[in-house]
């Protein structure tokens, strides 16, 4: 018995034996075939580079006009302290005079208490009305403590006729306090990205550490109008409506005249205060491209109607001036090298949509940007690089590129199994 098991070991051990040292006697020809079969594309690692500094030289100098140096702000004379044109469908900035300049903004920052309480009130809520609201300065509904209110009703009153008590009371109802709105209204501004807002008070009234800039504004508005009761709030000509409690009866009138002076205008939002000035957003939808704009600080008494005359200015350069276009360019790669893969090489894809408006005098290039080579292992749909998109030299997206295929990482397994194959080959042969 012991005999047979050792003579089973034994024959193990030298079958063993034999395959390491039929391994190791092949390990260069597998490594020569491999090479053969797979080579690493140096050249066209060189050929790459070459193309891309070639590719970016010549798009960063067709990105140069030299026929047209007038600064875009000199074609557009506007009076308001900050200005601000926006592509209300991707958040771009078409044009700006000051636009990211901290400034009050009045009653435009009822754009955010409107859809603040949209999105966390119900239109069927009723709304008890504080002292504290009912104290509120001009301009006002004149609301009493102890009356209620549908909020459906008291928005209404906000954004047609601008009150400030009405104001009050919603952000009381929806944060528990006005601090508690203004902390609500603060998070949703960061969620927008915009960071160089501070909201105190849910009406605009001058305060301490109340502003916001006309881009970060005009990105609020473009957020808002997209809410269709915001929509048909602000583009509603006139409401009549009850308190619940004592049956007195309201009716309000929207102050925006701008809904009648353009076709497709939208709305959005009036503003008046003694620090602020005039203010305005306004917004027009036509079937190829919905604009928002913004004036801050756009004249005081009596100039009471430079809002609308700057902001009908800023709305026509934005449609004679833009067009929309497709700057996104089908490109195809070739494959990567990928070092100790399994495959030696993996294809790459990019996909994307980037139809936007885009000035006559704008210029796109793109950077693409792809390692020399890759380094196993890589995944199917793993992101390897990016073609950045620069307009008029400045960066507007990134889009990732992928690979199309997997390539392990080179084992043991794969080798042997080579072995075998080159081992195969060799036996035919003869």
């Amino acid at each position: 018995m012991i005999n047979i098991k050792f003579r089973v070991n034994m024959k193990t051990l030298i079958v063993g034996m034999i395959a390491l040292i039929f391994f190791l006697i092949n390990y260069n020809s597998l490594k020569n075939y491999y090479n053969m079969t797979l080579p690493k594309y140096i050249p066209f690692r060189n050929n790459f580079e070459e193309r891309l500094k070639t590719e970016n030289l010549n798009a960063k100098e067709n990105s140069q006009n030299p026929q047209d140096n007038t600064n875009t702000s000199e074609k557009l004379k506007l009076n308001a302290q900050a200005a601000l044109l926006l592509d209300a469908e991707n958040d771009r900035v078409l044009f700006e005079v000051n636009g990211y300049k901290k400034l009050p903004m009045a009653s435009t920052t009822k754009i955010m208490t409107c859809i603040i309480a949209l999105e966390k009130g119900k239109m069927d809520d009723v709304v008890n009305v504080s002292s504290y609201a009912a104290s509120m300065p001009d301009v006002q509904l004149n609301i009493r403590e102890g009356e209620q209110y549908y909020l459906k009703d008291l928005l209404y009153a906000l954004m047609l006729e601008s009150h400030n008590d009405v104001a009050v009371a919603i952000a009381e109802h929806i944060g528990g306090s006005v601090e508690g709105f203004a902390t609500m209204m603060n998070d949703k501004a960061r969620s927008l990205n915009c960071n160089n807002t501070n909201f105190v008070t849910p009406s605009g009234l001058d305060a301490e550490g109340h502003y916001t800039t006309a881009r970060d504004l005009a990105v609020i508005a473009s957020y808002a109008i997209k809410n269709k009761d915001f929509i048909a709030i602000t583009n509603t000509a006139s409401y009549q409506f009850k308190e619940l409690k004592y049956g007195r009866t309201f009716s309000v009138t929207n102050k925006n005249k701008f809904l009648y002076m353009m076709d497709g205008a939208i709305g959005v939002k009036t503003g008046f205060t003694g620090k602020a000035g005039y203010c305005f957003v306004g917004a027009i939808k036509r079937p190829d491209r919905t604009l928002v704009s913004v004036v801050l600080g756009c004249g005081w008494p009596p100039n009471k109607n430079l809002k609308w005359t700057e902001t009908k200015r800023l709305m026509t350069y934005g449609i004679e001036n833009f067009e929309k276009k497709q700057i996104f360019e089908e490109k195809k790669f070739n494959p990567l090298y990928v070092e100790d893969g399994q495959r030696g090489y993996v294809g790459l894809k990019i996909e994307g949509d980037l139809n936007l408006l885009l000035g006559k005098d704008e210029k796109v290039h793109i950077e693409y940007n792809l390692p020399e080579y890759l380094t196993a292992p890589i995944f199917k749909g793993q992101q390897v690089g990016s073609a950045k998109y620069y307009i008029d030299g400045s960066l507007y997206t990134e889009i990732p590129i992928y690979t199309t295929e997997e390539s392990k990482k080179i084992d043991f397994n794969f080798c042997l199994i080579k072995i075998l194959k080159l081992w195969s080959l060799q036996y035919d042969k003869n």
